[in-house]
Formats: structure tokens, C-alpha cells, sequence
């Protein structure tokens, strides 16, 4: 699962340098954000730093 998250980080990151219009940043600079928290999240996870599901 991280390995696609890091090519999509990637991807969104040449999407970012190619972007010349100011709200097609903005949404790519949004994913970006998002597909970087998710990296951290999984890798957290598979660290056994965070739980995958929620406690009861």
C-alpha cells in the first residue's frame, strides 16, 4: 500500500511543478497533502505505532 501511495506522492509532485494555472495548484497542493497524510498513516501502522481499526 505505501508503494503506490509514494508513486502517487510522485506523480502529484510533477503534476505540481507543471501546474501554471493558480486553482489547479491549489487541488493538486489539497491531494498532495492528503496522499502524504495517508503515507504517514500507513506507515505508522505498519510500525505498530497506530491500530488499524479503532478500539472498542
Amino acid at each position: 500500500m505505501t508503494y503506490e501511495l509514494e508513486i502517487q506522492i510522485e506523480e502529484l509532485r510533477v503534476e505540481l511543478r507543471n501546474a501554471v494555472d493558480g486553482a489547479e495548484r491549489r487541488q493538486i497542493e489539497a491531494e498532495l497533502e492528503c496522499a502524504l497524510a495517508e503515507l504517514i498513516v500507513a506507515a505508522a501502522e505498519m510500525e505498530g505505532l497506530a491500530e488499524a481499526e479503532p478500539p472498542f
